[in-house]
């Protein structure tokens, strides 16, 4: 007899999990799994709650189609729902899917298209005008996203026929030359890089400002009408070329079929063509032609009958493993990755990928010359999936010493991460410094990452604090800089010298300690000299502080050139101690939550309002959130705290709390 109990659980996870990455998928555009694994899961529960209904829960995540609304752009209800397709992961299923609708009418044809990777949209036109675009939301609700699709070059703003009304769905994507060059720009900007192509084009359509959106280079295909006056259709096929003639993108290879064996080949042509398209494919669309047979077909609750996406697996390849390098990023981790001979994947050659940490390492096993299995994450990442064959060496071990700078590395107990102590470590000088210098840390205007890169390129700085002794002169005869900005930076650098200490504690970079944490440290100790001299016992007690975080800081205060940078800082007139001082009461007690952007005040100004008042400013809402203050674009914490009873405060609300 099953153990149903197990069963029960086993639903309950899976459940929770689907929903969890669902979520990051379409409405936080920051999926954590790939594709392939997230249908693991997906299948997997569809599977037990058919066997198992009674253990379904009411808000399964098998029941709804993309992702909630997100409030940060006007709502469009879909007058035609823009539903999703079921979807198929075996060459039998595909023969399968069609053979059967072939016994119920065997004059049938079928549309084989591939499946573009990105982000559905509906675009609306009026007299051949283009008057409305949104993303399809939960399938019946999405986003006005007019503006920003605006800027896409290849979206018609005026049709070649003045149809009295159109409306087409689409998917927008970003060609993979746009997304290597949006990644490098990030990564030289020491923010956190998109994770693929389909989540860069969600973030950048969602953007507020559409200048942002139109440095993306977006693209899009047509593959669908909606619904249309004025022109009526037989087939998919004949719609597809009135589009063309309109002057749409629309899919780049459609073809018709009249049995399985025609639609598997074109299946598998696709598959074989994929390194071949500028953007990428997850999949092949199977689609009933004509459009009074898909009537006949009908729908399920969830998808239509007359169509099926066939998923490509992830794939992967055999390659020898020539040697392992190690970086050291801007926080000190040493980054072990790998170097093969290179192979063809997912469209690009590959010849590097990250082995993430020494245990990742030795589960597989992995030694220099093995013979390598390495597929593409997502079809973007490279990584190493396994080892094929042993070539006879040891597992790779990381060095005892960072590469860069010869200081012993270190490896906490619990953690996976070896990492680089040594403040003044070359190889985290550029993320360090450009840290330093952030808006939320010194906030020194105008020094972005650009001119932090000529600095040091130039061998003018070393370390964050060399800054502080910058000559103007030397700042002017850099590269596209002069006078005027040497002048404003100069200005910029003196002002933040009196920035308070728990600015200067975040700015340092200690591991672990965020802007909260840091202000915490400046209100317990008040003085640098007091932080310094702190136990790790004297720092566990402040509240939100565990012993991870507390070991964390006094470790680097105990590190001789961390407080050679201190003293440097110091000499150089960066204020020590603590200034602001606590306003009053009104807010013992209460905790706030920020959300959105807040239009009169920066999220950092509020926060040290906040506590200056004697609140506490949490980065999530729960039950124990008092307020959540609720800018332009709040997302996921808005709905939380709706959902939880949590009084939400618009910024107007927020101000006149505080005057």
């Amino acid at each position: 007899m099953e153990n149903l109990k197990k069963i029960q659980s086993e639903i309950e996870y899976l459940t929770k999990e689907v929903d969890r990455h669902r979520r990051l998928y379409h409405e936080m555009d920051a999926p954590e799994i790939s594709d392939f694994e997230y249908n693991t899961l997906y299948y997997r529960l569809e599977e037990l709650e058919e066997k198992y209904p009674q253990f379904k829960s009411a808000d399964s995540p098998t029941a709804k189609v993309g992702g909630a609304v997100l409030n940060t752009f006007e709502q469009v209800v879909h007058t035609v729902q823009m539903g999703s397709l079921q979807d198929v992961f075996s060459i039998e299923d595909a023969k399968a899917f069609v053979d059967k609708i072939k016994e119920q009418m065997s004059h049938a044809k079928f549309v084989v298209e591939p499946k573009i990777d990105g982000l559905s949209v509906s675009l609306e036109y009026r007299d051949g005008k283009f008057v409305r675009g949104s993303t399809r939301g939960d399938g019946f609700v999405g986003e006005d996203v007019t503006a920003n699709l605006r800027t896409i070059k290849s979206i018609p703003k005026m049709l070649s026929k003045p149809i009295p009304f159109l409306e087409v769905r689409g998917e927008v994507y970003m060609p993979r030359e746009s997304f290597e060059r949006v990644v490098a720009r990030q990564e030289n900007e020491g923010a956190v890089p998109f994770k693929n192509p389909r989540n860069a084009a969600a973030g950048s359509l969602r953007q507020k400002d559409s200048k942002i959106t139109a440095e993306r280079g977006l693209d899009i295909f047509i593959f669908n009408i909606q619904q249309a006056e004025g022109v009526e259709f037989d087939g998919h096929a004949q719609s597809l070329d009135f589009l063309k003639e309109l002057g749409f993108p629309v899919s780049p290879s459609y073809k018709l079929f009249d049995d399985s064996e025609g639609v598997v080949g074109e299946i598998n042509r696709i598959g074989e063509m994929r390194d071949k398209f500028s953007f990428d494919i997850d999949g092949a669309v199977v689609k009933v032609d004509s459009l009074a047979d898909r009537d006949e077909l009908g729908a399920t609750a969830k998808f239509p009958r007359w169509a099926a996406a066939f998923k490509y697996p992830p794939e992967e390849k055999q390659t020898k493993l020539l040697e392992v390098q190690v970086n050291v990023g801007r926080t000190g981790v040493l980054t072990p990755t790998a170097v093969f001979e290179p192979i063809q994947l997912a469209g690009t050659t590959v010849s590097r990928a990250v082995l993430h940490n020494q245990d990742f390492i030795n589960e597989r096993q992995i030694a220099i010359g093995d013979t390598i299995v390495v597929r593409k994450a997502g079809d973007i990442i490279p990584e190493v999936v396994s080892v094929a064959q042993h070539g006879g060496g040891e597992v790779y071990k990381l060095p005892d010493v960072c590469p860069s700078c010869g200081s012993a590395v270190e490896k906490d107990s619990g953690e996976a991460a070896v990492r680089c102590p040594n403040i003044e470590c070359p190889a985290q000088l550029l993320r360090n410094i450009i840290h330093f210098a952030s808006r939320d840390a010194m906030d020194i205007e105008g020094l972005g990452s650009a001119v932090v890169e000529m600095l040091v390129n130039n061998k003018l700085i070393s370390s964050p604090a060399d800054l502080y002794f910058l000559e103007m002169q030397q700042i002017a005869s850099l590269e596209r800089m002069g006078e005027k900005s040497a002048k404003n930076l100069m200005a910029s650098l003196e002002k933040s010298k009196t920035n308070d200490l728990g600015r200067v504690i975040f700015a340092l970079g200690i591991r672990g300690i965020g802007q909260k944490a840091a202000q915490l440290l400046a209100e317990r100790f008040n003085t640098i000299d007091a932080v310094i001299a702190a136990t790790k016992e004297e720092i566990g007690t402040i509240d939100g502080f565990g012993a991870v975080m507390a070991e964390s800081v006094e470790q680097f205060f105990a590190r001789t050139q961390n407080l050679h940078q201190i003293e440097r800082l110091r000499t150089a007139g960066v204020q020590m101690q603590l200034t602001k001082q606590k306003i009053d009461d009104r807010f013992a007690g209460k905790t706030f939550v920020l959300t959105g952007t807040l239009s009169q005040l920066t999220r950092t100004q509020a926060q040290e309002i906040i506590q200056s008042m004697g609140g506490k400013a949490a980065s999530s809402v729960s039950k124990k959130t008092s307020y959540v203050v609720a800018g332009e674009e709040a997302g996921s914490k808005l709905t939380k705290a709706q959902e939880l009873g949590v009084t939400v405060l618009t910024e107007q609300q927020f101000l006149e709390m505080i005057k």
